[in-house]
C-alpha cells in the first residue's frame, strides 16, 4: 500500500523540478556604461554563456534584459559575465532572479 504512494510522491517531485526549470527574463543594473561600445561589449559578455537566448542592453538606462534557459544558465553566471568584462552587475529590485 505504501509503494504506490511513495513512487508517486517521487514522481511528483521529479516532475515537479523539472517544470521549474526554462526560459526566464532578469534585468540586470550594469555599471560603468559611460560610451557608445560599452553595451556592445556588456552584450558580447552576455551572448557567451551557454543557455542566453536574448539580451537587450541599454545605455541610457544603464541595464541588460536577459532571457535565459535556466536550466543552462542562472543570474549568478550573466553576472559573472558582465563583472568579468569590467561592468559590475546585479539584478535590479523586483526583477525576477
Amino acid at each position: 500500500m505504501r509503494a504506490p504512494f511513495i513512487a508517486a510522491f517521487a514522481a511528483a517531485t521529479l516532475l515537479g523540478s523539472f517544470a521549474q526549470a526554462g526560459e526566464r527574463t532578469v534585468t540586470l543594473a550594469v555599471e560603468n556604461m559611460f560610451c557608445a561600445a560599452c553595451p556592445h561589449i556588456v552584450s558580447k559578455s552576455l551572448d557567451r554563456i551557454e543557455g542566453v537566448l536574448a539580451v537587450a542592453v541599454s545605455n541610457e538606462d544603464k541595464t541588460a534584459t536577459v532571457t535565459f534557459d535556466d536550466a543552462r544558465a542562472s543570474v549568478g553566471d550573466l553576472i559573472k559575465a558582465t563583472t568579468d568584462a569590467g561592468y559590475p552587475s546585479q539584478a535590479r529590485p523586483g526583477a525576477d532572479g
